[in-house]
């Protein structure tokens, strides 16, 4: 079974209590980033005695609504959204998959990344205590239609270094970022899809 997520980055003050006021950090952050490309690995566990998946790739987002998310192991994935529409397109199925832009951000991970500054219209965001040495911030989403219970982010040294994301079902899935590059030069294609040739294209 294939686990999809999408997901990066931030800043962080630690006060004399031990917490950080990490939510006024990522709003700052977001205001002054256009774009950020990195690595990423990806844990998700469920109920005890299920079997963990782990998947590794990389990503690359420009602010708003486009980002590139490409699993590279153990299969290949990639999702993609070029500012109106989100690809998902699976080789090893032949599959492509779309479905509009605002429904695919809409309480979504890739909200925190690709959408606009507005999260308090999105989510309930407060700060947690330090953690593994991050800062931990936690957004809540406020629709009920979203599939995630919370989501945690982790900072440290001015980056996102971590996520945490709980989802109705008992999943855990972790996602740990690596060799991030805040507003890098991107190339346009980065965030366009268009479906190979023999391969089934689903729209939602």
């Amino acid at each position: 079974m294939k686990i999809v997520r999408w997901l990066p980055a931030l800043a962080l003050t630690v006060s004399a209590l031990g917490h950080a006021d990490g939510v006024s950090d990522l709003k700052r952050f977001l205001s002054s980033t256009s774009g950020v490309q990195g690595q990423f690995n990806q844990v998700v566990s469920g109920k005890p005695g299920a079997p963990t998946q782990i998947s590794n790739g990389d990503f690359a987002i420009q602010r708003p609504g486009k980002f590139r998310w490409s699993y590279r192991k153990p299969y290949e994935q990639l999702i993609v959204g070029d500012g109106k529409r989100v690809w998902l397109y699976d080789p090893e199925l032949r599959q492509a998959t779309s479905k509009q832009l605002s429904a695919a951000l809409e309480s979504s991970p890739a909200a925190l990344l690709a959408g606009d500054n507005a999260l308090d219209k999105t989510y309930t965001l407060r700060n947690l205590a330090n953690r593994d040495g991050l800062s931990w911030v936690e957004a809540i989403p406020r629709s009920k239609e979203s599939t995630f219970d919370s989501i945690r982010l982790g900072l440290k040294n001015a980056q996102v270094v971590a996520m945490e994301l709980q989802d109705h079902f008992g999943q855990t899935t972790k996602v740990f970022f690596s060799g991030l590059t805040q507003n890098p030069k991107q190339s346009a294609d980065l965030f366009r899809f268009t479906p190979p040739k023999d391969v089934d294209v689903v729209e939602e």
